[in-house]
């Protein structure tokens, strides 16, 4: 099987990746440089690096030009953002906006033919979109959209199936683990289950989003139940 994991140099992405790479599958892998993205495809093996930069989009059909057949793909590729409707930063946002929306796009415009009818994609979103914070002005309106991109392109892609991942906080992530402890200690206690969400906990979640056959058009939260509180 033939995983294509846009995204997949590090962090959640990278973890994606190895999982499916240490199971038996050709991983392919992309990053915004290509020699990072050369290095980590060895490191786990059986994977191999592309460059490509999901804010550039006219760049991505050349980018990919050479992966020929597609079984899951995986749209891991994220931009942390910080910014408010009273300091509106234009570039940021039209940076993200495009990165996650038209770039997510653009991944499964040029990949579509080489999609089958039991392929699968999962998109990431995020959880600032039912619960905005300060300075998520872009983040949260862009989670939201990943649904609608969702719901569009399982209808327009049938019978292949398109779900998306929206983890809250992964606290041994490599953004959060470096938070102070009392600030995931606090996000701990808001949680039910007592434990934020752990990168392997998502992992496992693209997993049975990518192998359940009956599972399309869903928005899963990976988030300990973190909204109830």
């Amino acid at each position: 099987m033939t995983v294509v994991v846009i995204g997949g140099t590090s962090g959640i992405g990278r973890e994606i990746a190895r999982f499916r790479a240490e199971r038996g599958d050709k991983v392919v892998i992309t990053g915004r440089d290509a020699h990072r993205a050369d290095t980590v495809a060895k490191e786990i093996g059986a994977a191999r690096g592309l460059a490509l930069d999901l804010s550039r989009p006219r760049e991505i059909a050349a980018a990919l030009a050479s992966v020929r057949t597609v079984d899951h793909l995986v749209l891991a590729g994220i931009s942390r953002d910080d910014n408010s409707v009273a300091e509106y930063d234009i570039d940021a946002a039209l940076h993200l906006v495009t990165l996650k929306l038209v770039g997510y796009t653009e991944v499964v415009h040029t990949l579509r033919p080489r999609l089958h009818d039991g392929s699968a994609i999962v998109l990431f979103g995020g959880q600032a979109k039912e619960r905005p914070y300060p300075g998520a002005t872009t983040v949260a309106t862009v989670n939201a959209g990943v649904t609608g991109l969702v719901h569009t392109l399982a209808t327009e892609l049938a019978p292949v199936r398109v779900n998306a991942v929206h983890p809250g906080v992964v606290g041994d992530s490599p953004y959060w683990s470096a938070k102070p402890d009392e600030v995931l200690a606090g996000l701990r206690a808001r949680t039910p289950t007592g434990r934020l969400a752990a990168m392997r906990d998502v992992v496992d979640a693209v997993d049975f989003l990518l192998r359940n056959r009956s599972v399309n058009g869903v928005d899963l939260a990976v988030d300990g139940g973190w909204l109830l509180r």
